[in-house]
């Protein structure tokens, strides 16, 4: 670009220089000599033109009174300042610009056009550059503005991704820890109990702590990567296998209704997420009571998950010391995303209910 206007300026100095009657003749030195080298020096000048666009645009319109063959690098230096300098100080630079069209035209009159007509010209040439480069300019600015806003989203999507693996790893690691500290604590209400329970009971643990682990490594492998699409998503039909695994857990869970098929990913997810947290609750703040899943709905109807226990033993709630966490609040922004609605609370027995409600179009 800066060789591109050099050479402009060059040509545009060497077409519009004409013999004329000097400004000074008395000076006794080949003017034409005089001039050459001035427009030289204003095309020099160019280069200079990204660091200071204002102030060699204000030496280029003093050398353009005395000397013509400066016109065409001031008109390469006034759409400099246009690119690189703000509007309001574009507009009086121009303003400026058109002192020196009206001394030429004053000074050097063109025999082919009045003064008038030559002022005219020389507006809108100088014109036309400016406004290019103030088109220059806001095509920068905008695009500059697109920039930041596609960064700016893009940080929102990343930020999001990782409130997703956050709650993923409640859920997996809530639901799997839960299922360590039910084991661990029969082992200590029970440390008479037989050797092929304890075993056993000692097998569940090594199994749950070492899924947990692999849980852990592959949301933190998408964490790394902030790609949670690549990690295998539950659907709702594995709420069968989540029910059986709570009831090996010794956990006494009911499935109320056989769970519907071809339920949407995004639903599916959801209502699984929705009984992991349930249950994970029931064995925290409610050891001991049973659970009932009632999965209800079809499609247009909606999807309708409900999950409730009654109240727990006395000496079973006495010992449940485990403190409200934020997973109520993380399935509540969940459901919220995938367009339903939460509700939980206490029931009429002095138990818990969850019930979440899906849309299914």
């Amino acid at each position: 670009m800066d060789t591109a206007l050099f050479l402009l300026a060059v040509a545009y100095g060497v077409a519009t220089a004409k013999s004329r009657t000097p400004v000074s003749p008395e000076l006794g030195l080949n003017w034409m000599h005089v001039e050459q080298l001035a427009g030289a020096f204003g095309c020099v000048l160019l280069w200079l033109r990204r660091r200071r666009p204002v102030e060699v645009a204000c030496v280029l319109m003093a050398l353009s009174v005395p000397f013509e063959m400066v016109a065409g690098a001031m008109v390469a230096a006034l759409f400099s300042v246009a690119v690189h300098r703000k509007p309001r100080t574009t507009v009086i630079v121009y303003a400026a610009s058109l002192l020196p069209v009206a001394s030429d035209a004053l000074l050097r009159p063109d025999p082919a056009m009045s003064a008038f007509h030559y002022f005219v010209f020389g507006t809108i040439v100088q014109g036309g550059a400016v406004g290019w480069g103030l088109f220059v300019h806001h095509r920068r600015q905008l695009l500059l503005r697109v920039a930041a806003e596609a960064e700016l989203r893009a940080e929102q999507a990343q930020m999001r991704a990782r409130e997703e693996v956050a709650r993923e790893m409640h859920d997996v690691l809530g639901h799997r820890l839960s299922l360590l500290t039910l084991h661990a604590g029969a082992l200590e209400y029970r440390p008479d109990a037989p050797s092929e329970d304890i075993a056993r009971a000692a097998g569940v643990i090594r199994e749950s702590a070492h899924q947990a682990l692999q849980e852990l490594r592959e949301v933190l492998t998408v964490l790394r990567a902030t790609e949670t699409g690549k990690r295998p998503q539950p659907t709702l039909a594995d709420v069968h296998g989540l029910v059986a695994e709570s009831c090996t857990a010794g956990m006494r869970v009911r499935l109320l209704k056989e769970i519907p098929q071809a339920v949407p990913d995004l639903v599916g997810r959801t209502a699984y997420r929705v009984v992991q947290e349930a249950l994970t609750n029931v064995r925290k703040h409610a050891p001991g009571a049973p659970a009932n899943v009632h999965v209800t709905g079809g499609e247009g109807d909606g999807l309708t998950v409900e999950v409730t226990n009654p109240a727990p033993a006395p000496r079973a709630a006495a010992s449940a010391h485990a403190p409200a966490g934020m997973g109520l609040a993380g399935l509540a922004e969940r459901v919220s995303l995938a367009g339903g609605r939460l509700e939980y609370g206490p029931t009429g027995d002095g138990g818990w209910g969850i019930t979440a409600r899906l849309p299914w179009p």
